[in-house]
């Protein structure tokens, strides 16, 4: 049992939380939730031991393992992705290795009498016994799950590390953290930089072998699945539910009402209460009465209601402009990166105002397919954008290739055209860009927030043909669902790259699955597909039984 005592936070002037305490149980499974600012990444790195609190701390047994995975990762390192996996285990060869020295220098030492020897004769006798009484494990064979479940293949194993992009890095730390087996595993959006398959693994390990689990996390899908509670910082304090997700959010509904309830009802008798008093102010007969009531005014706790996050954006996209009957045609694409195959003979063709989705393991080629359609790369095959075809793309990377020296009114600006850019500052407000945040430099910005700007940039002129790789990585659940609802309403054609279940489902009526080398289509939706195929279960690799 962890126990978080007291825990404030304070900075500038100002209070982020305070008089906060909680426990954490052994079989606790929490999401952490709470409106962007609210402190739930600071809450997470003080629970982790990486951040101080201003008052308060966290108590927990002797030996007790926490690990934590954060948003940005800043590792360096030379070795392989098997090599560095297997660091997870590294306390375990440190043990064996310790108790082999030793043993060499009692073979060698004579002084059987000494303290130092028997001081040596207690560590090898303490080493051993936690030694042996751990589970017999089979270490090579627990990392290669563990990577495969995550994404990689057996050819990754022995591929340096420095070799792979942030989120490919980002799986390597988790697998060395789920790999440890601790008491509390601490994620921070683990699921932003991993495909929908390796999620459902993830899943699976989280509610079957984890122990506690605290989780920060924008997809609802996945909180929903494997948490149990739910705590949320709001105005400073927390609030405890024994729920998941969507319960919460119904208990939350309740909650305000009752808050609201309450305070209209305190209000009412405030009134009544200063009305009495400036009515009686000065009649002798009722002196005792007027102090009675202002000393009780005085020591009356005001009810306070809850904030509600009402900023969203009001996102709709401009109407799209007619085009041909077929925005993308691809016949028999091929296409490979030295000796290896991304995909072979791929075809497929894309009717206008047709919402589709590709889905597939990272490194499938649903990137390098949009790429093709783009012509940004070349190919073996065709690939065609038919008549008329006027192209919104955002990349995966979108919200990093803004320029973090310009502002946010300047990065919209210089894209902005013709009588645009006289509406420039209500599109932003649209985005909830407003008053000083105009005047923000990239460089300063949330996550969330470079890649509302790389919207609005999307959003500057009419398309109709929308192709967006990953766009909600970053985004809070507010944000998305807006997102959603709008493209829902997009009159035009669609392809969409995501691993998130929830925002996929009731938007696209076509699959494309990019698997072994091919690009297969499913006439369904991203529900069926899941279900018809059984990824839920993953037995296709067969690594949580």
């Amino acid at each position: 049992m962890i126990s978080v005592d007291n825990l404030a936070v304070e900075f500038n002037g100002g209070t982020l939380f305070s008089d906060v305490s909680f426990v954490i149980n052994p079989t606790d499974k929490i999401a952490l939730m709470g409106k962007n600012g609210a402190g739930k990444s600071t809450m997470m790195k003080i629970v982790a031991g990486v951040q101080k609190a201003t008052r308060g701390g966290v108590r927990s047994p002797k030996d007790t393992v926490i690990a934590y995975l954060p948003q940005h990762l800043l590792t360096e390192d030379n070795c392989t992705v098997f090599e560095e996996t297997a660091k997870a285990f590294k306390h375990v060869f440190d043990m064996r290795d310790e108790m082999d020295q030793l043993n060499k220098e009692l073979e060698t030492r004579t002084d059987y009498e000494s303290d130092a020897y028997m001081k040596i004769i207690e560590r090898v006798s303490d080493l051993g016994e936690k030694y042996y009484a751990l589970e017999d494990v089979n270490y090579d064979a627990e990392v290669e799950k563990a990577l495969k479940g995550l994404g990689f293949t057996q050819e990754d194993f022995i591929r340096q590390t420095n070799e792979f992009s942030g989120g490919w890095r980002m799986r390597i730390e988790l697998a060395k953290i789920l790999l440890q087996k601790p008491d509390l595993i601490l994620l921070d959006e683990p699921t932003n930089h991993i495909d929908i398959e390796s999620v459902v693994w993830l899943e699976d390990f989280l509610i079957n072998k984890a122990n506690a689990v605290m989780v920060i996390s924008h997809d609802k899908a996945f909180i929903d699945n494997i948490t149990n509670r739910t705590i949320e910082v709001t105005m400073g304090r927390i609030y405890d539910y024994k729920a998941n997700y969507s319960h919460y959010l119904e208990l939350r509904k309740e909650r305000r009402a009752h808050q609201l309830k309450a305070y209209q009802e305190q209000q009412k008798f405030i009134a009544e209460t200063k009305a009495f008093i400036e009515r009686f102010k000065g009649t002798y007969s009722k002196t005792n009465q007027v102090a009675s009531r202002e000393r009780m005014l005085e020591k009356l706790e005001i009810i306070e209601i809850d904030e509600i996050d009402n900023s969203a954006l009001k996102l709709r996209f401009p109407p799209a402009p007619r085009s041909g009957d077929y925005p993308v045609t691809v016949k028999d694409v091929s296409k490979s990166y030295d000796d290896k195959v991304v995909f072979k003979d791929a075809n497929l063709s894309i009717a206008r105002g047709e919402k589709v989705c590709f889905v597939g393991r990272n490194g499938e080629g649903k990137s390098t397919m949009i790429k093709a359609i783009l012509n940004k790369i070349e190919v073996e095959g065709t690939c065609e954008l038919g008549h008329n075809v006027k192209v919104g793309y955002f990349a995966q990377n979108q919200a990093a290739l803004l320029d973090p020296k310009m502002t946010v009114f300047q990065t919209v600006d210089e894209v902005a055209e013709g009588d645009i850019r006289t509406q420039i500052k209500n599109i932003l407000g649209r985005f909830m860009f407003s008053g000083d945040d105009l005047d923000k430099k990239v460089g300063v910005l949330s996550g969330g927030e470079r890649t509302r700007l790389a919207m609005v940039k999307l959003l500057l002129e009419p398309v109709n043909l929308l192709i967006l790789d990953e766009p909600t990585n970053h985004l809070d659940l507010k944000s998305k669902d807006v997102l959603k609802e709008a493209l829902k309403s997009f009159d035009g054609t669609l392809i969409l790259v995501s691993h998130d279940r929830d925002f996929l489902q009731g938007l696209s009526q076509k699959v494309f699955e990019f698997k072994d080398q091919r690009v297969i289509e499913h006439f369904e939706t991203i529900d069926a597909f899941l279900e018809r195929n059984r990824i839920d279960k993953i037995a296709d690799i067969n690594l949580v039984k």
